[in-house]
């Protein structure tokens, strides 16, 4: 019972002028558009399995004797058509599907032509078809055959008027020569001009050297073709020399150059010798559980990277029978599967050479040489393959022995060299198809663990190859084989495991464990992985059997745990200006401490350190530990540089404060040092949506306390001095503050008693005091392989500030608290609305991770709030405030606040802009 496709239909995807067309037979599409179809009837006898087979779908010229290319794809996947502006035009094409991947006599198909707008797009003047341009380097005779090629869009199967034009210098241009019925092929005119020689003697006033050019007219409509620049002439100019070398003209010839061109890298590849997925499964121990992994690391040639066509020679031989020029059953097979090759690869020109023993006379055995090429000729073109594409020739006898009588010399026969001599050689050149090899990246323990390869649809049967057919096996390589390993079929379980041995004393080289410190000859890290060359060939993927498909690298899986500690003892910088002896004493002690470091290179210090490791599948343990509290040298080098930037932010605060009064205020800075815990896991592992990659796996945490702190003390009216009344030396805020308070508190109370000796002239102090201190606990989760959006990050910071503004009185020159006793005259306290900004930024991107210290003063906002006793405010004045002498506790007799006292700045920032510099500090960077 027949069976097969019946009919086609388009799906509906894509754009088709459906006015032009009649959906059931001819089909009218723009250029450049996908237009998708599929199978809509199948002949009864098909059945549900035939249907699930692979289909041809073929591209014929319009007479549906010559294939232009086929492709074999499942029977489930719509086929599309895409035609460029070149072959738009009246041409129709043929389109059917196939189950045996034969055509059908019947109209099974769809007649498909594009339609665009027509012009002329090049033009070129040659000495040989389709040739190079010569017009400016060669000047032709009259009698010369010329070869005229024009490129066009949407005139593909038109015919067209081409016409010869002369320059006249002194008149219009002369058309002297018209040719009719120029037929476009494949969107291209090829016109051999045989008649040149008549061109001579209808030029007016002829010249030494004359020009030409063409128009081209739409034979159909009378219009003229225009190019992209709208002009209507074309081929400026070919030249012509007052010579006659020929005088036998002959009709031009409109010939079609055959075009080999090179294969799209992205194009898909249909040949039969093939596979369609790779896919690699192997046991992976996830969150304590054991779970099969499976991964599609190629799928249909989906994200092949670098794929290069190379071109290659194939050469096959078929051999027939004594006196016979009848191709042979195994004949039939082996050209049968070139054929099928060459219709799916438009790009080869093929050479058919046939050859005869020296049985027979020599003139017979040439004629009978040319008969079995023939044959195969005829095999290809009655298999619709192009016969624009081959080239064919018999070439007798091969090591012809004929005396000269002609008489046959068999005195040295031999039966194998004359079976071998009867025979057609085949040759033909096609571009191969090789990718980069694929990666897949896995972590395996020291011993041996199998990781499944699977294939789908494997399928090498059809490998049209002679002496390098491919074949249906899997072979793996590996440094650590005897020898290769290899499998017929589609599978294999290929056994791997990491180069980091099981009873390996110190395997510190791994502490990066995708790669090894062990330096090579280039000085670098050696790759870590054990690496196993997977080879798995086909015509169409990865068809060069030398360039292995897959490199499987296996990766130790080790683990990484680190815990360290660091507490510094001094302070990272002090810095102090204009302090009273007393203060001055101390803070060179504390500043002291900080010059003998740097003399010696060296950092008090108290450290812990542990560095565990564990391997083979937990089953090996390794631990480094170090403990000790000592003068540690190799460390001062990464503190002093936190010790430069504690000097820049000292003297930038105190610079600050110097601006704030020029005349110089009491003032002492100091940056506390860190005490440090840092805890860290690392181990490989795939980064997420990813299993054919391995990173980093990385888990930092980081505690301190503190991270740094800062202790700055400033006396607000130290440097104040009084003239004529006023406050000089103070800054605006601070100078406004105190005439508040002093001003309410004379406007409010006439102090003093003869026994204590304080009067209304009583001064006031002012003490700022910031102490700050950042307490940090952090925990950054990323894979080195992964992307940043997958990363977590716990940021846990405290800071701890404390602003004080202590407000007294002076007696005698030393410093009274304000709040002492209730028999005390006054006190004063003050709050203040102010922050010190000082903490850390973390950036983490694709390149790594980023650390960012930040510090700088949100400026200061005071409120003031002053009291006196119960028991003084009995003593009030003039302009007093009303008491109610029966009044307990204190009563407030000033009050109010006073913003930006001291204003903001950013210390790191400007630090940055002094120094040129970033503040940025890399702390890991990613594969």
């Amino acid at each position: 019972m027949a069976k097969g496709v019946k009919k086609i239909k388009w799906t509906g995807e894509g754009k088709v002028f459906q006015k032009k067309s009649d959906l059931s037979s001819r089909m009218v599409i723009p250029p450049d558009e996908f237009v998708w179809f599929k199978v809509s009837e199948w002949i009864s006898g098909t059945t549900e399995e035939d249907k699930k087979k692979d289909i041809s779908w073929i591209w014929q010229e319009n007479n549906r004797k010559v294939i232009i290319w086929k492709r074999v794809i499942p029977s489930n996947k719509i086929y599309a058509i895409k035609l460029p502006k070149k072959l738009c035009g009246s041409y129709s094409y043929y389109l059917e599907a196939s189950l045996s991947g034969k055509t059908d006599s019947n109209l099974t198909g769809l007649y498909i032509n594009g339609l665009c707008d027509k012009k002329v797009i090049s033009s070129k003047w040659c000495t040989s078809n389709d040739g190079k341009d010569v017009r400016k380097t060669y000047i032709f005779s009259y009698g010369n055959i010329i070869h005229l090629n024009l490129e066009t869009e949407g005139l593909n199967g038109d015919k067209l008027v081409v016409e010869i034009y002369n320059i006249q210098k002194l008149r219009s241009n002369k058309l002297i020569f018209t040719y009719t019925n120029v037929k476009v092929k494949d969107g291209e005119i090829n016109l051999e001009i045989k008649n040149t020689s008549t061109w001579q003697g209808l030029i007016s006033n002829i010249q030494d050297e004359e020009k030409f050019y063409i128009k081209v007219k739409d034979q159909a409509s009378g219009k003229y073709i225009l190019d992209n620049s709208g002009d209507e002439e074309h081929a400026r100019f070919l030249r012509i020399k007052n010579k006659l070398v020929a005088n036998n003209p002959q009709p031009p010839q409109n010939n079609t150059a055959v075009k080999t061109g090179q294969p799209n890298v992205k194009a898909v590849r249909y040949e039969p010798c093939k596979f369609e997925t790779i896919s690699i499964t192997e046991t992976q121990k996830k969150d304590g559980k054991i779970e099969q992994m499976k991964t599609l690391v190629f799928d249909n040639g989906k994200g092949l990277k670098n794929v290069i066509n190379p071109e290659r020679a194939i050469s096959k031989t078929i051999f027939f029978g004594f006196d016979s020029d009848v191709i042979t059953k195994e004949g039939n097979e082996k050209l049968n599967n070139t054929l099928n090759f060459l219709l799916e690869h438009d790009h080869s020109i093929i050479t058919i050479d046939g050859y005869a023993c020296v049985i027979g006379k020599m003139q017979y055995n040439k004629s009978l040489s040319q008969r079995r090429s023939d044959a195969v000729r005829k095999f290809f073109i009655d298999g619709k393959l192009d016969e624009r594409r081959i080239f064919s020739s018999g070439k007798g006898e091969i090591s012809a022995s004929d005396n000269k009588s002609g008489a046959d010399n068999i005195k040295y026969k031999d039966e194998k060299i004359y079976q071998e001599a009867r025979r057609v050689d085949i040759s033909f050149k096609y571009f191969g198809h090789s990718a980069q090899t694929i990666i897949y990246e896995t972590i395996a323990p020291s011993h041996d663990k199998d990781v499944l390869i699977d294939i789908t649809a494997f399928q090498t049967n059809a490998c049209f190859r002679e002496k390098d057919k491919h074949k249906k096996q899997i072979k793996v390589t590996s440094s650590e084989y005897k020898n290769p390993l290899v499998k017929e079929g589609s599978s294999l379980a290929v056994p791997v495991h990491s180069a980091l041995a099981t009873w390996n004393v110190s395997p510190l080289q791994y502490i990066w464990p995708k790669w090894n410190l062990v330096k090579g000859a280039s000085g670098n890290g050696i790759d870590a992985a054990e690496n196993y060359n997977v080879f798995i060939h086909s015509c169409r993927y990865f068809s060069d059997a030398s360039h292995s498909t897959i490199q499987i690298n296996a990766y130790p899986d080790i683990k990484w745990k680190l815990e360290f500690f660091l507490n510094l003892t001094n302070d990272l910088s002090v810095k102090w200006m204009n302090m009273d002896p007393y203060e001055h004493k101390k803070l060179q002690e504390r500043s002291g401490k900080i010059g003998a470091e740097k003399r010696w290179k060296q950092k008090d210090v108290s450290l812990g350190f542990s560095l565990k490791a564990k391997w083979d599948e937990d089953k090996q343990e390794k631990e480094f530990k170090y403990e000790y509290e000592a003068k540690f040298k190799k460390i001062y080098d990464l503190f002093a540089s936190i010790g430069a930037l504690s000097d820049g932010i000292t003297n930038k605060t105190k610079g600050k404060a110097r601006s704030i009064s020029p005349k110089g205020i009491p003032v002492s800075f100091a940056v506390k040092p860190p005490n440090l815990s840092l805890t860290g896991d690392w181990f490989l592992s795939h980064p997420k949506g990813d299993n054919k990659i391995v990173g980093t796996d990385v888990t930092i945490g980081l505690n301190a306390n503190p991270l740094i702190g800062l202790e700055i003390t400033i006396d607000l009216l130290g440097a104040i001095v009084f003239a004529a009344g006023a406050i000089v030396g103070a800054s605006p805020g601070v100078t406004e503050l105190y005439k508040k308070i002093q001003g309410q508190l004379k406007k409010g109370v006439d102090f003093g008693d003869d026994e204590a000796g304080f009067k209304a002239n009583v001064d006031i102090y002012m003490d700022l005091i910031i102490t700050n201190e950042i307490i940090i606990g952090t925990e950054f989760k990323f894979n080195t392989a992964g992307k940043a959006k997958d990363s977590k990050f716990k940021i846990e910071a405290k800071n701890k500030l404390k602003v004080e503004l202590k407000v007294g009185i002076k007696i005698k020159g030393e410093a009274a608290i304000v709040i002492v006793k209730v028999q005390a005259y006054f006190e004063a306290s003050a709050s203040a609305d102010a922050s010190v900004t000082f903490g850390h930024g973390i950036n983490y991107d694709d390149k790594g991770l980023y650390y960012r210290p930040e510090l700088g003063f949100d400026g200061l906002n005071a409120k003031y709030i002053v009291y006196v006793s119960a028991s003084l405010a009995l003593k009030i004045a003039k302009d007093k405030h009303k008491v109610d002498a029966s009044r307990e506790g204190k009563y407030e007799i000033a009050s109010g606040e006073y913003p930006n006292v001291i204003p903001p700045f950013d210390v790191i920032k400007e630090l940055e802009q002094l120094f040129k510099m970033t503040a940025n500090i890399p702390l890991i960077k990613n594969d």
